[in-house]
């Protein structure tokens, strides 16, 4: 067990479950604890679709990262980027666009831990510990990086984790800052659960997850386009996740029950 836990900073609790840790486990990743694969099968039980909806989200953070890629984006801040998995925004990007850069912003130590390991030799890409829904923390952060020049377009990702931003914080205002912040020519995609779609099945998630760190707040699509407020949808607008600019042959059948909404906008 020390070995398998030798990766853990000291000051984790293991027995405390964490959304970053449970979408790990979903993705069939290997860092998690008891306490998160507990609640993941709880989340499993109230949305049987969990893992095929979290490769979907995987599966629209790379498409959307090559489109900006393909507009001329070669800088990006990845907010809630959670723990890294095969396919993380400077492989997809730097594979595409050799120069790209690459700042990710997360507060859950496991996360930061691995980013920073993985990203050790990697002078193109660097990860900060902080809160997204402290944008002034997050900008200067990313600022002093030296990563990020912000006359410049930025790929704004705020992929499958908006869904844990309470109405309290203003999520809308949330991200009328960091596009404030970013210059003409930049992107911000997004995708969080939505309750327009499996209603009952997202109630049920919504349950499991008030017994968590990290409870979620769905929101209707008309709420999601409307965070895009101030940047002009990409076609095909705001849509259920497997329907966003899919590759040929990758729409399930049963795409509509993804659970989530997905889009792309850009700042005029």
């Amino acid at each position: 067990m020390a070995d398998r836990l030798s990766w853990v900073p000291d000051d984790v609790n293991t027995g405390l479950p964490s959304a970053a840790r449970l979408y790990d486990y979903l993705l069939g990743g290997g860092h998690n604890f008891a306490a998160d694969r507990e609640l993941a099968e709880e989340f499993l039980r109230a949305q049987p679709n969990g893992r095929a909806i979290a490769r979907l989200n995987r599966a629209f953070l790379r498409r959307a990262v090559l489109h900006l890629v393909d507009a001329g984006v070669r800088q990006f801040l990845d907010l809630g980027s959670g723990i890294p998995t095969v396919g993380n925004v400077h492989e997809i990007a730097q594979k595409a666009a050799p120069g790209a850069r690459v700042v990710y912003v997360d507060f859950e130590d496991v996360a930061v831990a691995h980013s920073q390991m993985i990203l050790r030799d990697d002078d193109r890409s660097a990860v900060l510990r902080e809160d997204l829904t402290e944008p002034d923390a997050v900008l200067a952060g990313a600022r002093g990086t030296g990563l990020i020049d912000f006359a410049e377009p930025v790929g704004v990702l705020a992929v499958g984790v908006f869904h844990f931003v309470p109405p309290e914080r203003d999520p809308a205002g949330v991200i009328a800052a960091y596009r404030d912040a970013v210059a003409p020519g930049s992107h911000l995609a997004l995708s969080q659960f939505s309750s327009d779609l499996q209603p009952e099945e997202m109630a049920g998630v919504v349950a499991v997850m008030r017994q968590s760190p990290d409870p979620m707040f769905p929101r209707t699509r008309a709420e999601i386009t409307a965070l895009f407020d101030g940047f002009e949808l990409v076609e095909p607008g705001v849509v259920p996740l497997p329907r966003w600019r899919p590759e040929e042959g990758s729409v399930p059948e049963d795409a509509d029950r993804a659970g989530i909404f997905a889009g792309v906008g850009r700042k005029k």
